[in-house]
């Protein structure tokens, strides 16, 4: 019995992996069109953006020496007023700034769930075999604990009474990510990188789940996640990131 299940489990991740492998394939024959429709779609869905920096071989192109965050920041310090849904701005931003990344500020219509790599494979293919509605899926190209899936929510909002949540550590902010080498919730203050953006060393960020999703309550991922990033850290030796619940919960 327990040599069948095994089989069964190691079949499931086969399929797995072979769905994550095909859904990375390039379908559009003018990258810069495919580039901007997704952008697009992302506005359109109500997920304000802005420019990011971009990938010059394994450098970034801002102009800070050793940039500790290559490729993957805004270029405005003014990115949280200056993020947009207004497609008339994006389609300027996308056709003027051909190379440039995009990132979508969060806690204002979304919130994102950012796990490690290998955690989120598992938590999507449980997710998906429950039935539960998951929304957009991205995966974030790296190596080790640089490689992520972000799993993109409705926000948990700014709740009339802002008591009702626990000051908590697994609110992520750009500045205290390396904080965070297990599940981070990107929410007010945050952002993170939308696809497609393109890292150093040839690595990107890709849809596996696109905007046509519509996003879930975040706290319907997040048992089966943080469950998930618990496994990954206990193979991987690294300390789990406790999780905050509202009060009441």
């Amino acid at each position: 019995m327990g040599s069948e299940s095994g089989r069964v489990k190691r079949g499931q991740q086969s399929r797995i992996s072979q769905w994550l492998r095909q859904r990375r394939k390039p379908t559009a024959e003018d990258p810069a069109r495919e580039r901007e429709a997704l952008l697009l779609a992302v506005a359109a869905a109500g997920l304000p953006l802005a420019p990011a920096a971009h990938p010059v071989g394994y450098r970034c192109s801002c102009d800070r020496v050793g940039c500790p965050t290559p490729a993957r920041h805004p270029i405005s310090f003014a990115w949280q007023t200056q993020s947009t849904t207004d497609r008339a701005q994006v389609e300027r931003w996308a056709r003027n700034q051909p190379q440039a990344n995009f990132i979508t500020a969060t806690g204002m219509v979304h919130d994102v769930l950012d796990v490690p790599l290998e955690a989120g494979a598992a938590a999507l293919a449980r997710l998906l075999e429950a039935g539960i509605e998951v929304g957009p899926v991205a995966e974030s190209g790296g190596t080790g604990e640089q490689a992520r899936m972000l799993f993109f929510t409705a926000t948990r909002g700014t709740p009339e009474d802002e008591d009702e949540w626990w000051p908590c550590e697994l609110d992520c902010h750009p500045e205290t990510m390396d904080e965070h080498p297990g599940l981070r919730w990107h929410c007010r203050g945050s952002y993170v990188l939308v696809p497609p953006a393109a890292l150093p060393g040839d690595l990107s960020v890709t849809w596996l789940r696109g905007m046509e999703h519509p996003l879930p309550d975040p706290l319907t991922l997040l048992e089966t996640l943080t469950d998930a990033c618990a496994a990954y850290a206990g193979t991987a030796n690294l300390t789990p990131t406790a999780v905050a619940w509202p009060l009441g919960r």
